[in-house]
């Protein structure tokens, strides 16, 4: 994509809102992963938030999965390989996630669960989880997760439907 500047090129970026215990997110990305390799010029910023943030009493409170996201990052984890574990174990498997020790045992072999665990117990990334929730729903309109955010367009999930593979395809055309 060219820039103001003759021969300039910039990198599309693309913000990504996503819930691990959201079985509509958990599609979302198999799809967006599905098509990004023919993206080579896409940077993706994933952000993830809760669904149902606190003090919402609808449980479970996501918060410490989302966090969990930055620490696998910061420990040079696998990240498509900590995304399928994620998802795996919060939308289908329905875990306890509101419990250290189960997050833990979600990223067994693909990082230091003890690095893992101080990390965690120390709240490092909660404020980022706020600022996440807060840019997705107060700043950026999202209503429904998976919700995607590039050069001013936006694809978001409809109620107890999610988006469609041809939805996500369609929205990446526009980078």
């Amino acid at each position: 994509m060219a820039n103001a500047y003759i021969g300039e090129e910039t990198m599309a970026k693309m913000q990504v809102f996503y819930d691990y215990e959201c079985p509509y997110c958990k599609k979302g990305y198999e799809y967006l992963v599905s098509y990004i390799g023919d993206y080579p010029e896409l940077e993706i910023e994933w952000r993830p938030v809760e669904s149902h943030p606190r003090p919402e009493d609808h449980p479970p409170h996501t918060d410490l999965s989302c966090q969990s996201y930055y620490i696998a990052k910061e420990l040079n984890a696998d990240m498509p390989k900590f995304h399928a574990a994620m998802f795996q174990a919060v939308a289908v498997e329905r875990r306890n996630v509101e419990k250290p020790d189960v997050l833990v045992d979600i990223v067994k072999g693909l990082v230091d669960g003890a690095k893992f665990k101080a990390i965690l117990e120390s709240g490092k990334y909660a404020k980022q989880i706020d600022e996440n929730n807060d840019l997705a729903y107060e700043k950026s309109g999202v209503w429904f997760v998976p919700a995607f955010r590039m050069n001013g367009h936006k694809l978001d999930a409809a109620a107890q439907v999610g988006v469609a593979k041809e939805q996500v395809k369609a929205f990446l055309e526009q980078a």
